[in-house]
């Protein structure tokens, strides 16, 4: 569900691979992020502007952050976990979480990097679905 919703922003709407992630979870668990919230993701596309951490990396970090803060970062380490699980899995299946490696290895001209960002969206649709099923059940 959330690759198919990430598709509807990147790459044909003109968002980053940052801003397609999170405005799609936006839409697929009801976020309710402001504008403004949406618009700070701008500058996590393309590694930070320096090939750096993917930029869809970065916006499956700040959903997780969203979803599974309840005040502040060090309450405890579920954040940190989840987002230490999430790039785990992505350079697991895909070699590396670093913006340059992965455009060099999988981005083309026609498609730019949808295949990097649906496979982020699968990392973290699974990660969050597991979540938010365990905490309904506890």
């Amino acid at each position: 569900m959330l690759k198919e919703q990430v598709i509807k922003y990147y790459p044909d709407n003109h968002y980053n691979c940052a801003e397609a992630i999170i405005y799609a979870a936006n839409d697929i668990y009801n976020l309710k992020l402001a504008k403004d919230t949406l618009k700070a993701m701008a500058g996590f596309g393309g590694g930070m502007a320096v090939e750096g951490v993917c930029g869809a990396i970065s916006g499956g970090v700040a959903v997780i952050g969203i979803l599974f803060t309840k005040e502040y970062a060090h309450e405890g380490d579920a954040v940190k976990e989840l987002t230490k699980e999430l790039i785990n899995a992505v350079e697991e299946e895909l070699g590396s979480s670093n913006c340059k490696v992965l455009k060099e290895k999988y981005r083309n001209e026609e498609s730019k990097c949808k295949f990097i960002v649906e496979i982020i969206a699968d990392k973290l649709e699974s990660i969050i679905n597991r979540e938010l099923t365990k905490g309904a059940n506890e």
